[in-house]
C-alpha cells in the first residue's frame, strides 16, 4: 500500500527535527522523578540499557510529539509553542505502553526486555503511572490543551477495555465482535492520544477552532495506524517490529485481518473459524491461522480499510492546513509502514 498525495515537498526529516526539540524537554520532565523511577523512565524510554549505561540514541520514533509540534506549525505558529503538548503525548504514549505490556504479557519491546520483565511488574507499574503523573503535570496550567489531553486518557482506558473484553467474546455468532465494534476501540484506544497530540497542537499554535476537527483527524488516523498494527502483528518481521510475530493470534485477539476474514464467508472463512476453534496457541497453529486470513481476503481487507481512513485523515488536514506538507508525511507514514 503506497499512497500519493498532493502537497508540498517536506524539508528534509520532520520527525527527526521535532525529535530534537523534544529530547531536551522530555529529559527535564523525567528529572524530577525518584534516581530509581528515573532510571526505570529512562529504560523505557530507550535512553539506557537496564544497568543504567546510557544508549547512543534516543529510543521512541517520536511521531506523536512530532504530530503536535507539526499541527502547531501548521497552524502558524511555532513548533516549540507545542512542547508541553508533545511532552504530555509522548509520556502518555510510553505509559501506556508499560501497562499495555504487563496486560498482554508481551516480554519483549522495541527489540530488548519490556519494562516489567527487566525490573518486575511492580516498578513498572509505579513507572507507568510515574510517566501518566508528569504527563498531566505539562499541560496542568494550559487548560485549552489539557481538554484533549484528558478526554483521550479517557478513551484510551475505554478503548483498551474494549480490547481487552473482545477477547472473551466468540469469533462468531450472536455475540461475535463486529467490525464496527472494533472501529470504535482503534478509534479510543489508537486514535484518541494521536486526536490529542493534533488537537492541542493548533491550540498551542494559536488555531483553537480548528482543534475539534483535528481531534476527529486523529480518531481516523488511529483507526488506520492500529489496522496496521494488526497486521504487522500477523505478518510483519520481528527484527523490525521489535515484537514477536503472531502474538495477536495466540491471544485470540480480535484484530481487524481475523475479523474481516471470517466475514467474507467461503471456504477459506470456515477452515479459518474451525482452526481458530480449536485454538492458535503454538507456532504450527498461528502460521496456518495466518494462512488462511489472507487466503479468505482478511489482509487484503485491512489494508483497504487503513488506507481509507488514512485518506479521512488526510483530507482533514487539508481542509484545515493548507500549508501542511510535513505533518501530512508524517501521518502518511503510520500506515505507509505496511510496505
Amino acid at each position: 500500500m503506497t499512497l500519493s498525495h498532493p502537497g508540498a515537498a517536506p524539508s528534509g526529516d520532520p520527525v527527526a527535527r521535532c525529535r530534537r526539540l523534544l529530547a531536551p524537554a522530555l529529559r527535564e520532565a523525567v528529572s524530577v522523578l525518584h534516581p530509581w523511577g528515573a532510571g526505570m523512565a529512562a529504560f523505557t524510554l530507550g535512553w539506557s540499557d537496564v544497568e543504567g549505561r546510557p544508549h547512543e540514541r534516543e529510543g521512541g520514533k517520536g511521531l506523536r510529539p512530532a504530530i503536535a509540534m507539526l499541527s502547531a506549525e501548521a497552524a502558524g505558529g511555532s513548533a516549540e509553542a507545542a512542547l508541553p503538548a508533545a511532552v504530555a503525548v509522548e509520556l502518555v504514549h510510553a505509559f501506556s505502553l508499560v501497562h499495555d505490556d504487563i496486560i498482554d504479557h508481551d516480554e519483549r519491546r522495541r527489540h530488548r526486555e519490556a519494562l516489567w520483565k527487566a525490573y518486575g511488574v511492580g516498578p513498572a507499574l509505579l513507572t507507568g503511572d510515574a510517566l501518566l503523573a508528569l504527563a498531566v503535570r505539562q499541560l496542568a496550567g494550559l487548560p485549552d490543551a489539557m481538554r484533549y489531553l484528558s478526554d483521550a486518557l479517557v478513551a484510551l482506558v475505554q478503548g483498551q477495555t474494549s480490547d481487552m473484553a473482545f477477547e472473551n467474546r466468540p469469533w462468531h455468532g450472536q455475540n461475535e465482535v463486529t467490525v464496527a465494534e472494533y472501529t470504535e476501540m482503534a478509534a479510543g484506544k489508537t486514535g484518541a492520544l494521536l486526536g490529542a497530540a493534533a488537537a492541542a497542537g493548533v491550540v498551542l499554535g494559536g488555531a483553537p477552532h480548528l482543534a475539534e476537527r483535528m481531534w476527529g483527524m486523529g480518531r481516523d488516523l488511529g483507526i488506520a495506524f492500529q489496522i496496521a498494527d494488526d497486521v504487522l502483528g500477523i505478518w510483519g518481521d520481528p527484527q523490525v517490529t521489535g515484537k514477536p510475530v503472531h502474538g495477536d493470534l495466540r491471544r485470540e485477539k480480535k484484530t481487524l485481518p481475523v475479523l474481516a476474514a471470517l466475514a467474507s464467508g467461503g471456504t477459506a472463512a470456515r477452515e479459518l473459524a474451525a482452526a481458530l476453534a480449536e485454538g492458535a496457541g503454538d507456532e504450527d497453529a498461528a502460521r496456518q491461522a495466518a494462512r488462511l486470513i489472507e487466503d479468505a481476503g482478511g489482509r487484503a481487507v485491512a489494508e483497504e480499510l487503513a488506507e481509507r481512513h488514512l485518506g479521512a485523515a488526510l483530507s482533514v488536514v487539508d481542509g484545515c492546513l493548507p500549508d501542511a506538507a510535513d505533518l501530512r508525511t508524517v501521518l502518511a507514514s503510520l500506515v505507509n509502514r505496511l510496505h
